[in-house]
């Protein structure tokens, strides 16, 4: 345990300041932490047209270190963001204009307020 708080704290605490950012623009929170046996989206969001389904991957750092929270968001990592997309797309009813992924990179610690930057469209 870090003098901040374990790995699984700060990542929950980085996916809650994410869902607040994304209630801040009028978005509703479809799902959180869904999981089947090829990995876990963090947050299932539909944008504020209600027509676009988004989902957004969290990134939490306590610092730039291992290159920051955007530097994790490889290309492998996408590919697998999109294939959980699809599994989560046909477990449900409905349709969506335009469904896309995010990332959210919250950065904790460096400052009294956690920095959040929000990546559209990454994927």
């Amino acid at each position: 345990m870090t003098k901040t708080g374990s790995r699984a704290e700060i990542g929950a605490l980085g996916e809650q300041l994410a869902v607040e950012h994304l209630r801040g623009l009028g978005w509703e929170i479809l799902d959180r932490n869904w999981r089947c046996r090829y990995g876990e989206l963090d947050v299932v969001a539909a944008a504020e047209d209600a027509r676009t389904v988004v989902f957004v991957e969290v990134k939490t750092r306590t610092s730039e270190q291992f290159g920051g929270a955007l530097a994790a968001v490889t290309p492998p990592k996408l590919r697998r963001l999109r294939r959980l997309a699809g599994l989560w797309l046909a477990d449900r009813d409905g349709s969506w204009a335009q469904v896309r992924i995010d990332v959210i990179a919250v950065m904790v610690g460096r400052t009294r307020t956690p920095e959040i930057t929000h990546l559209q469209g990454v994927g």
